[in-house]
């Protein structure tokens, strides 16, 4: 047999598997052996890591599809959204609610405080007023005696005099109403308790009560007095009498004009015209009264509201 027929022949392995010697073809040795084309097994450090860095791929591909994930659209998780936004609107109209109620509460008070202030102005002024009605009253009192005097001999007029000072004029009361014109114009009566309203109310009716008598039949009658006193009394005499005395020192709040005449006060002899103006110099005390109980009344208003106001709110002096 030629060489070219032995070189053809199967070859045979250590193992015994054929091996064609004369293929282009390679077996390759195992992996780790001389001659081998294998590339080696990797390391099982190596292994590990492959291993560790395919899992976190892993992982960031899952998260990835969790963030994508298309939500649910069940009746559950429509029922939730509609819960969460109806939360969210009730929660927030509460909130504004309370801080709503917080700023009227304050500017409620801060009326209450403004009207307190007022109604201790409204005292001071009433004590005063009422104490000069009190004088008039006690001086006018004693008119029956001066008629009489009069009446025997009309140049003995001297206890006139008394009775033209308190009859002359009249001081009035005038609200100090900073704080009622400010609840009205504004709405700011919304912001009050009813039970405080109402009592603002109060004391500005009976206010009214006491401007309407005061600009009416008190005036009325006032002005009867002086008209009547006009015909009848001469005129320098009575000049005399309405010039106040000069002032010293610090103003005052009393009347200083003089109370008896420089001379008889009578211009006319005309009895009939003496006797109407003690008439209505009757009348005249009869409203003065009048219009003191009513100043009374108010006083007992405000100095109420005023105690009411200080121990609700808590209001310094």
């Amino acid at each position: 047999m030629s060489e070219e027929e032995n070189s053809d022949k199967l070859q045979t392995t250590d193992d015994g598997q054929p091996m064609n010697v004369g293929s282009s073809e390679k077996y390759d040795l195992p992996p780790g052996q001389a001659g081998s084309t294998a590339e080696p097994f990797p390391k099982a450090e190596q292994t590990s890591d492959i291993l560790h860095h395919k899992s976190e791929i892993k992982n960031m591909e899952t998260h990835a599809q969790h963030l994508h994930k298309a939500p649910g659209h069940g009746w559950k998780h429509y029922f939730f959204e509609f819960f969460m936004l109806f939360l969210a609107v009730t929660l927030g109209f509460f909130v504004e609610n309370m801080r709503e109620n917080y700023v009227e509460r304050k500017r409620g008070k801060e009326y209450i405080q403004s009207l307190y202030e007022d109604l201790k102005t409204d005292t001071t002024r009433i004590v005063s007023i009422v104490k000069y009605d009190e004088d008039k009253l006690a001086s006018l009192n004693g008119m029956t005696e001066c008629y009489d005097m009069v009446s025997k001999n009309l140049k003995a007029t001297n206890c006139m005099g008394v009775l033209v000072k308190y009859s002359k004029s009249n001081r009035s009361f005038e609200m100090n109403d900073r704080t009622l014109r400010q609840l009205a114009n504004a709405g700011g009566f919304r912001l009050l308790p009813k039970e405080d309203a109402d009592s603002i109310l109060g004391y500005e009716s009976a206010y009214k009560q006491y401007e309407n008598f005061q600009g009416t039949l008190f005036q009325e009658i006032q002005n009867n007095v002086r008209n009547t006193l006009n015909l009848l009394a001469d005129f320098k005499v009575n000049a005399s009498l309405q010039t106040p005395a000069p002032m010293k020192g610090t103003i005052s709040q009393s009347d200083t004009t003089p109370n008896i005449p420089s001379g008889p006060l009578l211009f006319s002899e005309d009895r009939a015209l003496l006797n109407k103006w003690f008439n209505e110099l009757i009348l005249y005390l009869r409203a003065t009264k009048g219009q003191r109980n009513l100043l009374f009344a108010l006083k007992t208003k405000a100095t109420g509201l005023i105690e009411y106001y200080k121990n609700k709110y808590q209001l310094g002096e």
